[in-house]
């Protein structure tokens, strides 16, 4: 890949000036939720599952960064593909837990576990990796913006 490509891919893509706030405003929300899914996670990134689980400490460190790191990187729109990346791993192996594993229901009635927020996160991770950040970002800042 040459320097030209690398460069362009965290280039952003060029959005109008609405969907630029309303990115941010997905960004904002969602990057902030994620701060606080991963700050007990990333307080014991290797163990944070339980000495009971069967995952790997190393994934359970990537998952710590991939929440909390990602929730910054969201919220800045910094290096946004790379998290982005990133948390789709997480929440596809979250949704197979929920979905595949545990059997939870899409949205729990009783108020229960379901996979419903995992699919969710999961469909914002999408949403920015193809996307992008908008204009209102670091990426923008750092990177300049596709052409």
């Amino acid at each position: 890949m040459s320097k030209a490509n690398l460069k362009s891919f965290w280039q952003p893509v060029s959005h109008s000036a609405g969907a630029s706030v309303a990115l941010l405003v997905l960004r904002l929300i969602a990057g902030i939720a994620f701060i606080h899914h991963g700050w007990g996670k990333i307080q014991t990134p290797f163990a944070w599952a339980g000495p009971e689980s069967n995952i790997p400490g190393f994934f359970q460190l990537l998952a710590a960064i991939s929440e909390f790191g990602g929730g910054f990187a969201w919220a800045f729109g910094f290096l946004t593909p790379l998290f982005s990346f990133g948390l789709l791993c997480t929440m596809s192996v979250a949704v197979h837990m929920h979905m595949i594993v545990r059997h939870d229901p899409f949205v729990n009635l009783k108020g229960g576990l379901s996979y419903e927020p995992a699919l969710v996160y999961w469909g914002i991770a999408v949403l920015l990796l193809v996307l992008g950040p908008g204009f209102i970002s670091l990426d923008r800042i750092m990177f300049g913006k596709r052409k």
